[in-house]
């Protein structure tokens, strides 16, 4: 029987979020945006991530309250760098144990060094000061975390994702789940980032909002 009266907050559904986190992308947007001494508080990243996104989709007279599911943080490394060695040790012993936090590390892989245009050889180092050419490069990322995406939507585990990548690579994901009914918020610092956020269905300046810092 009808009663005319509004839904209570335990008769409406609450919003599941889920963040999916570029490490690298994110972090070097960081650095640049608000200075390489600002420490990013990975445990309170992920419940704020959802709080943001969700506060852009949250309409009281048909929802509930908005529920941190979890956040998801994709990493490459290098395993022959010191400096990454530090990286990975942190992020496996420390960051994937905070609540909700679910860490995909993946090494990078050699780089071919550029050929000569004329011979077409490798130039394996430098002419001038023997240095080496060879290099790394990140592999299987963004494919993890589109899968990722696509994965857990499938598996109906969240209403809201939240993308933190400038990287316009991921469109055809966003509109594929764009398309399930899903909504996908892009968190970034514009306007690095604005043709993914354009195809998403809303975004957020994480400046603005005030990333939080570890103090």
């Amino acid at each position: 029987m009808t009663t005319g009266q509004p839904a209570t907050s335990a008769t409406l559904k609450d919003v599941r979020v889920r963040a999916f986190v570029d490490f690298w992308n994110f972090q070097l947007a960081v650095n640049h945006e608000i200075g390489k001494d600002f420490r990013v508080d990975w445990k309170a990243l992920g419940p704020w991530l959802a709080q943001c996104a969700g506060a852009l989709a949250l309409d009281p007279t048909q929802h509930g309250r908005i529920r941190y599911e979890g956040m998801h943080v994709y990493l490459s490394f290098n395993p022959k760098s010191p400096n990454d060695s530090g990286l990975i040790k942190w992020a496996t012993t420390v960051l994937d144990r905070f609540p909700g936090v679910n860490l995909i590390a993946k090494e990078r892989r050699p780089k071919n060094p550029p050929s000569c245009p004329v011979c077409h050889k490798e130039v394996a180092s430098c002419p001038h000061c023997n240095g080496s050419m060879a290099g790394t490069v990140e592999k299987g990322i963004d494919t993890a975390i589109v899968t990722d995406m696509i994965k857990l939507a499938w598996a109906d585990s969240y209403d809201i994702a939240v993308l933190v990548s400038a990287d316009r690579d991921f469109i055809p994901a966003v509109e594929f789940l764009g398309s399930k009914g899903l909504k996908v918020v892009h968190a970034g610092f514009p306007p690095t980032g604005m043709e993914l956020a354009r195809n998403c269905w809303a975004s957020f300046d994480v400046k603005k909002q005030k990333l939080p810092e570890k103090t």
